[in-house]
């Protein structure tokens, strides 16, 4: 088994196919799309490939290290910038193509007309650390 992170962002750098922002949906489309998360994070959590997931809010902020003990903190990011991850989900899988075949189901949640989103997303492998590693 291999664990894979898989990001879904707002509105990235590659556009899905179907590119109506979600703040242009109806209720109804958004309700479609979200109970088509749950659904998916069930079937997952079913066949035990689901490790964890959520979806993250729109706002948050930066902080970073500065050397004197308070970190400095920023707000962002924001909703207008080019990439803004909304959610993620990690995965228990068999090999690199089930993290595939999950994410290309995942990138096929309804959106604006109840069409497939499309969108990309991103997949990750954990860093495979040896065993006598220290953290």
């Amino acid at each position: 088994m291999a664990k894979y992170l898989i990001l879904k962002h707002y509105r990235g750098g590659r556009p899905p196919v179907n590119d109506v922002p979600m703040d242009h949906w109806t209720p109804e489309e958004v309700d479609a799309h979200m109970q088509f998360m749950a659904d998916f994070a069930d079937k997952l959590t079913a066949s035990g490939e689901l490790v964890d997931g959520q979806a993250v809010a729109m706002d948050g902020f930066w902080v970073r290290y500065d050397g004197e003990g308070r970190p400095p903190v920023v707000d962002g990011p924001f909703a207008e910038t080019k990439d803004l991850i909304a959610g993620w989900m990690v995965v228990d899988v068999d090999s690199q193509e089930r993290a595939v075949e999950l994410a290309g189901e995942l990138s096929a949640a309804p959106s604006a007309g109840g069409r497939p989103l499309g969108e990309w997303l991103e997949v990750r492998p954990f860093l495979d650390l040896p065993a006598n590693f220290d953290v």
